[in-house]
């Protein structure tokens, strides 16, 4: 009579700690906890509480990934100019903005981030520069705005749309030190968000004021182009990954969102909703469609909470007690 060894080729593993890095389909037996365990991928994303930011705030930017992410700017009932840092646990204070601002563009890592326009009692021009530690002065856009979208990195960066008086459609890219025009929006707009590249980038919702929009559009370097629509129009929402699996989530439409969609480079699916609808919101902008974060924003009054994602085909372990 043939073995299961025989037959499978090895028996399940025993360990007294779970492996540290399993693959998908791998079985173990833990006999500390008496579990098996199967790591397996989910077939819908999922939202986990993470952990509070230290200020409550709306119209934050955000930068960086899931377990290293960068919330900066904002509204408290002032203009901010503080930092926060993520580790994907807690947060803690990083170096203070040069300028106070609310509503201002972000894109980058924790370690190495950007930030450019925003507000005062004007709109900004100014960027700074973030290495994990302090902000330095850049180089000015040529256009001052708030409320714009952001993408890429510090050393390639793009800022598009945003409102000066009225919702403005022009694009500027950012080389580290200055910035030059890029090709315009199809649609003026703000409270639009932005995932991807300077070079393979996309923008979507945000408002022409009115109406709220639905409308994605693509950017190659060079000029944007249709991609496809929101299912859910919104603005001031956020988003992060790259051009071709990217996600959307929370916003205003109408009411606060709590709506999450992911995009594959040509379509919008609706996925699992946000525990806390909310709008004004900030995203770990650096993140990937499956791994990202959303903090701060705005119900009725400003919310400090953290939400991380786990996106559809993600890994996790399922696990059964035995007793």
């Amino acid at each position: 009579m043939s073995t299961y060894t025989q037959i499978f080729g090895q028996q399940v593993l025993v360990v007294t700690a779970d492996p540290s890095n399993p693959t998908v389909g791998q079985m173990w037996y833990n006999s500390t906890s008496k579990t098996l365990k199967f790591l397996g991928t989910t077939t819908a994303g999922a939202w986990a509480a993470g952990g509070n930011l230290g200020t409550a705030r709306r119209n934050l930017a955000g930068a960086g990934t899931q377990t290293s992410a960068l919330g900066f700017g904002g509204y408290t009932g002032t203009d901010s100019a503080s930092t926060e840092e993520y580790d994907g646990t807690s947060w803690t204070a990083g170096g203070n903005l040069g300028t106070a601002r609310d509503q201002p563009g972000g894109a980058g890592t924790q370690t190495s981030a950007v930030a450019f326009g925003g507000q005062t009692t004007t709109n900004l021009s100014n960027t700074e520069e973030y290495d994990g530690s302090s902000w330095t002065s850049g180089g000015n856009m040529a256009t001052a705005r708030r409320d714009a979208g952001g993408a890429g990195t510090q050393t390639s960066a793009l800022g598009f749309g945003g409102v000066t008086t009225t919702p403005v459609a022009n694009t500027e890219e950012y080389d580290g030190t200055s910035w030059t025009s890029g090709g315009s929006l199809s649609t003026a707009r703000r409270g639009l968000r932005g995932a991807g590249t300077q070079t393979s980038a996309l923008g979507f919702g945000g408002t022409a004021e009115p109406p709220v929009l639905a409308a994605t559009e693509e950017y190659d370097g060079t000029s944007w182009t249709s991609g496809g629509n929101l299912n859910t129009a919104r603005t001031s929402l956020a988003g992060a990954g790259t051009q071709t699996a990217a996600l959307a989530f929370g916003g205003n439409t109408g009411t606060v969102s709590a709506a999450t969609e992911a995009y594959n480079g040509t379509s919008w699916t609706a996925d699992t909703s946000m525990a806390t609808a909310r709008r004004n919101l900030a995203g770990a902008s650096a993140g990937t469609s499956s791994s990202t974060a959303a903090f701060g924003g705005f119900i009725t009054t400003n919310v400090a909470n953290t939400e991380e994602w786990t996106g559809a085909g993600a890994p996790v372990t399922k696990t059964v007690t035995a007793t």
